[in-house]
């Protein structure tokens, strides 16, 4: 018997099920998909009292921006493994098998692909697992994602926790297939904020979802009915009124003639109008407006509760003064969130020690890539304020190390407070060299003679000049 099947007998002994038991909803369709919102339960013909299932994001637009911006935005931003060292610094270690895995976490996957995957399923399933493969030297050596809908903890009876995996097609053909029983060391578990009703607690966590699943269902009602009106020509965009009293018949072969020529493979022809008939407009602008007001209304309540900003989605809102503002203020409340989230998570697998000591960072400046004004401004003042050094910065920007540019540098004029007084005064201007004996000093030679010819002609036009203005004052 191999150590697998082993672990796995061992471990069905020990697991303790709660099936049967009921609790309250909503609750999730693992055959079809979606959720039923908990008001379902109230009824059994829940269908024919209007509860319909709540798909996954691909069936609203707005959903799918807010998971697609976690999910891209964690994608970019690249992870290193960091370690304290004795100067209050800290190094980016480079041989550890979480830098490994933080560069290529298995062998058909880039960390971006994984990422984004695993980010995608934390925020739609509120659930995140992936199964840690080791190597000879028991170092986490592949991590393998696993479907967040056929994967689930569970307790021993010994409060032991171990994670029941499935859905990697690639795993199940390399180990045999069917459901896997792992120890929760092995497992990559990434989970939201745990609620009661979610067995066992607080193993599960909960999607931002689950809290906008009514908004979701109005944009899915108003969806629906806007299809439906385009399908069906619910609406009609005209009237034929006329003064005259037609009798049922009459009036349907009207139908029938206006419909021939107007609809259908004839939809463009001149209709010709007799008996009085009149074409009315039919118009309902306002209502119209108040479905896209609810429609954009709904929209802001889901970017609400999954707490993006409506300009990362491009719905509008108060304009930021840069880009590195915006990007910003979403780190300070989601984004910033769902990455420490994250770090905190690889940490726990990986047994770091934490914050400061040992911990992974994910670096948020690739996401002001695109703006160069505010990166470069941003170094510049770093520089110039002995942050960081010259190559440092360099560094930043992919840049070659300058000459003499390893050590930071500040102007000369900032001092310690405490310095003031002791500071030298500012150096006295050098004086004149002495004058040299009189016996040294060259004689000063004699002025140069001018050509007399060519003095004297310049006088003459001088006095000319003179009487020719002298002349036209007196004429004046």
């Amino acid at each position: 018997m191999s150590a697998r099947s082993l672990l796995a007998r061992v471990a069905n002994q020990f697991l303790r099920r709660g099936e049967g038991d009921y609790h309250p909803g909503p609750w999730f369709l693992p055959v079809s998909g979606g959720w039923l919102p908990a008001g379902a339960g109230e009824s059994v013909n829940w269908w024919q009292r209007g509860y319909n299932v709540v798909g996954p994001s691909s069936q609203s637009a707005i959903v799918e921006a807010c998971v697609s911006a976690y999910s891209q935005t964690v994608a970019m931003c690249p992870g290193d493994h960091w370690r304290l060292n004795d100067k209050g610094g800290r190094d980016r270690v480079k041989n550890s098998a979480l830098s490994r895995i933080l560069r290529r976490p298995n062998d058909y996957q880039s960390i971006s692909d994984f990422m984004l995957n695993a980010t995608r399923s934390l925020y739609m399933a509120g659930n995140a697992y992936a199964l840690a493969l080791r190597n000879d030297r028991f170092e986490i050596d592949e991590l393998h994602l696993m479907d967040p809908e056929q994967s689930y903890p569970r307790i021993a009876t010994t409060g032991d926790v171990f994670y029941q995996l499935q859905g990697n097609d690639v795993i199940d053909r390399r180990l045999g297939g069917g459901q896997l029983i792992v120890p929760q060391r092995d497992v990559l578990h990434i989970r939201m904020h745990t609620v009661r009703n979610r067995f066992p607690v607080p193993l599960v966590g909960e999607s931002p979802l689950v809290a906008a699943y009514a908004d979701i269902g109005v944009g899915g009602a108003i969806a629906q009915q806007q299809v439906r009106f385009y399908m069906n020509e619910a609406r009609p965009s005209a009237v034929l009124s006329t003064d005259l009293v037609l009798d049922k018949d009459q009036v349907q072969a009207l139908r029938d003639r206006w419909n021939d020529q107007a609809k259908g493979l004839h939809q463009g022809g001149t209709p010709i109008l007799t008996a009085g008939l009149k074409v009315q407009p039919w118009s309902q602008g306002g209502k119209d407006a108040a479905t896209a007001e609810m429609l954009k209304l709904s929209d802001e309540h889901i970017a609400l509760a999954f707490r993006i900003p409506l300009q990362i989605l491009g719905l509008g809102g108060n304009a930021y003064a840069s880009t590195e503002l915006l990007m910003q203020s979403w780190i300070a409340s989601g984004l910033g969130f769902a990455l420490n989230h994250i770090e905190e998570s690889f940490g726990l697998l990986f047994q770091l020690k934490g914050q400061p000591d040992e911990y992974v960072e994910f670096d948020t400046a690739a996401l002001l890539r695109s703006a160069m004004k505010d990166r470069i401004e941003a170094l510049a003042r770093g520089v110039q304020g002995g942050i960081y050094a010259p190559n440092e910065a360099r560094q930043m920007e992919g840049l070659n190390r300058a000459k003499d540019g390893d050590e930071p540098r500040v102007q000369q004029q900032v001092v310690p407070l405490s310095q003031i007084e002791a500071t030298p005064p500012a150096p006295a201007p050098p004086a004149a060299p002495p004058a040299p004996p009189a016996d040294q000093v060259e004689p000063t030679p004699p002025p140069k003679k001018g050509d007399r010819d060519a003095i004297q002609r310049e006088v003459r036009n001088l006095f000319a000049n003179a009487d020719r203005i002298g002349r036209r004052r007196l004429s004046a």
